[in-house]
């Protein structure tokens, strides 16, 4: 080896060590996590996401992104509220989206779960806890009849998306910085809830509201959730915009008022709405599955917004919300107006997930012949369900395997990945995506006969 040869290995060597320590470090937990947890070496804390028992492997999101964690179910011990048979169904039966804590091992930049537990409901003291039914009936007296205080806890990117009426946002990680915001009488009511059973912010809240003297604090266990399958929720003007607009997430906007009203000025996507005819809507709206966040708007936020709102909910809707104060409101404010025609029927697309190819898309290159293809097709689908079919010239390498046949994958070309469902799929993306391929999955069904013809569902 000669002088120059070993200073340019020196250099790179270098480089790649800058390199290193550039790179920010991955968090180990959800941002939400971190409010009353801390997370040790060797574990991860998120919400689960995708299961493929078929290949033993499973899908942790972690804010904006993924990690893909293989398990061996013979040593994998899982620990869930309700006692499950075995760790097949243990898994199963934790819901997506669900917070966990997932101890793990690592080698060759494989992570092996080896304990997953879910979180378990918080416990909180009978005398400090108020039921459903009764924030329902304050709710409806309001603060003044009712003489409570009502405390969202949840940040407040969560309260802007939606809140139980009446409530004020007082985040609890902010707690200290609130507290100037609390009722001068520390004997008033105060209930404070957050997102859930699993959720520890309003009990956090309790605790700390208590060692400042009030005696008179309650927690709404089941929180927003709760209150969103019952009723409608409430958002300002304000929040519609920062929650909604700003972060283009998609929803639809029912505008309730008389038609030659609401066309000379609505809200940008609003359809037109009678509620009269709800039964009609309802036929044609999006499906409760798809979750699509709703707005009701008339004129000044009153019951007949109220109304539609507690229809949508009864139909099974849980992201539903009136706009507070209207139009009226909203024009207050001083936010985009447009005037015309109101579109006549809702329309929900949701957010594509991160790293998703469109059916369309797909389709269009898989059709194309494999010499003259810009992307290369991934099956990572197992050899049971390959011999059934494959795209013509579609690469195939079933998803355990995509480490140690990373050689057979190009740095240089698009890949387009998919499986049967797309969970495999999806866990492919992030593996070879955090590795450096430019690769994108199909989300959807696909359905492959033996000539290779193709059908997404």
């Amino acid at each position: 080896m000669n002088s120059r040869t070993l200073i340019t290995l020196v250099l790179a060597a270098a480089c790649l060590s800058l390199g290193a320590k550039d790179a920010p470090p991955k968090a180990a937990s959800a941002k939400i996590c971190t409010t009353c947890h801390t997370t040790s070496p060797g574990n991860l804390r998120g919400n689960f996401d995708n299961l493929a028992l078929k290949t033993s492997t499973f899908q942790l999101r972690i804010d904006d992104r993924f990690e893909v964690l293989r398990f061996d179910k013979a040593s994998l011990k899982v620990i869930t509220p309700e006692p499950a048979g075995d760790v097949e169904a243990a898994l199963r039966s934790i819901a997506k989206g669900h917070e966990v804590r997932v101890q793990f091992t690592e080698k060759d930049g494989e992570k092996t779960a080896v304990l997953v537990v879910a979180k378990s409901p918080v416990k909180v003291a009978e005398k400090d806890a108020i039921s459903l039914e009764e924030v329902q009936r304050l709710v409806a007296l309001g603060p003044d009849k009712g003489h409570y205080f009502l405390v969202d806890c949840r940040p407040a990117s969560r309260f802007m998306e939606g809140a139980i009426p009446t409530a004020v946002n007082l985040p609890f990680p902010a707690f200290d910085k609130n507290v100037d915001q609390l009722p001068g009488d520390r004997k008033k009511l105060i209930i404070y809830y957050c997102s859930g059973k699993t959720c520890n912010m309003s009990p956090g809240s309790l605790q700390k509201v208590k060692a400042l003297g009030y005696t008179n604090a309650k927690v709404f266990v089941d929180g927003m959730p709760a209150w969103a399958r019952n009723h409608p929720g409430v958002l300002s003007p304000a929040s519609l915009m920062a929650a909604y607009f700003d972060t283009q997430t998609p929803l639809v906007i029912l505008d309730i008022r008389p038609v030659t009203l609401a066309s000379q000025g609505f809200i940008k996507g609003s359809v037109g709405v009678d509620p009269a005819g709800m039964a009609d809507l309802l036929s044609t709206f999006p499906a409760p599955n798809l979750k699509p966040p709703v707005v009701v708007v008339d004129e000044t936020g009153g019951e007949k917004a109220q109304a539609v709102a507690l229809d949508l909910v009864k139909a099974g809707y849980t992201g539903v919300n009136v706009l507070t104060g209207g139009f009226r409101a909203w024009q207050a404010a001083a936010l985009p107006v447009e005037t015309g025609t109101l579109a006549s029927r809702a329309v929900f697309v949701p957010r594509p997930r991160p790293g998703s190819v469109s059916p369309k898309e797909f389709t269009r290159v898989a059709l194309l012949a494999p010499a003259s293809r810009p992307a290369v097709i991934l099956d990572v689908r197992d050899p049971d369900e390959t011999k059934g079919g494959i795209i013509k010239g579609a690469l195939t390498i079933p998803q355990p395997q995509l480490l140690t046949r990373l050689a057979e994958l190009p740095k240089d070309k698009r890949i387009l990945c998919h499986c049967s469902t797309g969970i495999r799929a999806e866990l492919a993306y992030h593996l070879l995506k955090n590795m450096g391929y430019d690769i994108q999955f199909l989300p959807g069904d696909i359905t492959i006969v033996e000539s290779g013809e193709f059908t997404i569902d």
